[in-house]
Formats: structure tokens, sequence, C-alpha cells
């Protein structure tokens, strides 16, 4: 079903009613939906420092990163691709699900506003439905998995520990299936994908699939919602 968000890249309006029919078929958001959870027991210590990254991948980059880009302290969200090698980081070679690539987020962020640990709630609780491996709602193969890509030692400490902690909180129905992978690098993926929600938020992929994880992150965490997004600079499309 992931062929749905191809047509809207390469057609016109006609192709938008037949990606809204496909989106229709699957699960408008997750099959869970934006949920409370309780925040990680052990997170990152105080840090100095005035920027961190960190690399998730939750399905299509195009909710991720338009989720993340609300959260304050976020300075900024790339759509990507983490897991394979540079040679095949490129959305349609990606998309034939061999490459070993997921399309990923980097996000940077102050970790004097937010924490690592707290990016991760927003994760598992809004940004996608991590009991769900290889796809998410209409999207699917490996490129859509639900992966962390710890950048050091502690990040794999915290994110080990979160999906433990709320395993044995049986917060959700089933058993998280995210997988924490080695960081093997990160490459930005084509222009035209990022700010993708922010431009398009009445294309019927997004506003089916993705507005309503906005809507429940300024419910669910008021205090960390942000109305303007912080978008990526790009030079051109």
């Amino acid at each position: 079903m992931h062929k749905s968000r191809n047509i809207i890249l390469k057609a016109g309006s006609a192709a938008l009613v037949i990606a809204a029919f496909f989106a229709l078929q699957c699960t408008a958001y997750s099959s869970e939906g934006a949920r409370i959870i309780p925040p990680p027991t052990q997170d990152e210590s105080a840090s100095t420092s005035r920027t961190e990254t960190a690399v998730l991948s939750g399905g299509c980059f195009w909710g991720v990163q338009g989720v993340f880009q609300h959260v304050r302290g976020v300075k900024e969200v790339v759509s990507g691709y983490s897991g394979g090698t540079a040679n095949t980081a490129h959305y349609e070679r990606v998309s034939e699900g061999d490459t070993g690539h997921a399309e990923s987020v980097r996000v940077t962020y102050d970790p004097s506003q937010i924490t690592y640990g707290s990016l991760l709630r927003i994760f598992f609780s809004v940004a996608h439905d991590p009991t769900q491996l290889n796809f998410q709602g209409p999207d699917h193969g490996t490129q859509y998995r639900s992966a962390l890509f710890p950048l050091d030692a502690k990040q794999r400490e915290v994110a080990a520990a979160y999906i433990v902690q709320l395993d044995a909180a049986h917060v959700f129905k089933g058993t998280i299936a995210t997988r924490i992978e080695d960081y093997r690098g990160f490459y930005p993926a084509e222009n035209y994908h990022q700010n993708y929600l922010a431009e398009h938020p009445e294309s019927p992929y997004i506003a089916i699939n993705d507005m309503p994880k906005i809507a429940g992150l300024k419910r669910l965490y008021p205090t960390l919602y942000r109305n303007d997004p912080a978008l990526v600079a790009v030079t051109s499309r």
C-alpha cells in the first residue's frame, strides 16, 4: 500500500483521490492512537551542550518530521534515511525495501529544554504505533520499520530501559516491536520531502494519516507543543 504515497508525488489531483482511497483502506492513524504514557524512569543526565541529536524511524518520515517540528526545544528535524549505505540513500531506491535503510528523522534539540527520554515518550505515544514493526498505516516494508538509532551508549541505555518499562506496564495491547539498531550514519532525503506535512496539510495522505498526530501532540503534551513548526531551510526544490 506504500505505493499510494508515490502516487501523490508523481501525479495530480486525480491521483490524490486514488491516494485517499488507498489510505482509507488502512488504519487512518495507528491502531493504538495517541495515548498518554508514563515518562521514562531513566533519562539523560543534565547536559551543558547547547544541542544534541536523536535519530528515529517510525514509518513515513513526513508525519514523524511533522510531529517533532511542533515540539518545544527542538531546533531542527530533517527527513532522511538511516540503516544502509550512502550509495542507496535515495527515495526511489529505498522504496524498493532492500537497502537496509529506514525512512528516519534526525532531531536536533536543546537538552536544556527537552531530554532524549521526552523525545522517546512522544515517539512512542504520538509519532507512530510502536507495536507495528515493518509497517505504519498504509505503508508496508522494512523501510517503514519502527527503529531507534542511538548515537551513543547513554541513548542506547535510555531507549532499551524505556522499552522494557513500557512493556512491563502493558501500556499497549501488543508488545513493542521497535528495534534498537546500530547507528551507521544519516543521509538527508531529497528536498521535496522536507517540511512535507507543513506544506501539504490538506493532502489526503497527510490529512488522514498524519494531522491527527499533531492534534494528539497538542492534546497530550500541551506544555511541549509549539504552534509554529521548526522548518528545515532548503535552498531549492
